[in-house]
């Protein structure tokens, strides 16, 4: 079994920092997946794919990794600098103003 262990990157739709805080330990597919000639939906019989376990640090997750004899594979993070406008939301709505605000 191999499982990957990363932190995961935040939605692209939101500005928040919401559920990218803890590590992830996921498994990775054992085995192809195939289409049902019936239905043409796609299925596999690994149910290991399935699995996504939380873990609050990095370590707590290379811990259980070897604890379980699970071959993990850390993907550090790609930290970025936060967008941080000093005057914030407000901003938009400031009475002084120097100029006339527009779209």
């Amino acid at each position: 079994m191999i499982a990957r262990i990363y932190q995961p990157a935040r939605n692209a739709m939101t500005s928040g920092q919401a559920k990218t805080r803890n590590w992830v330990l996921e498994f990775a597919p054992a085995e192809a997946r195939e289409v049902d000639p019936l239905m043409g939906w796609t299925g596999s019989g690994d149910t290991q794919s399935q699995i996504k376990m939380r873990f609050t640090s990095k370590e707590a997750a290379l811990d259980y990794a070897k604890e379980n004899g699970i071959d993990a594979q850390v993907v550090d993070p790609n930290k970025r600098k936060p967008n941080i406008r000093a005057g914030g939301y407000g901003e938009n709505f400031a009475t002084n103003r120097k100029g006339p605000w527009t779209h």
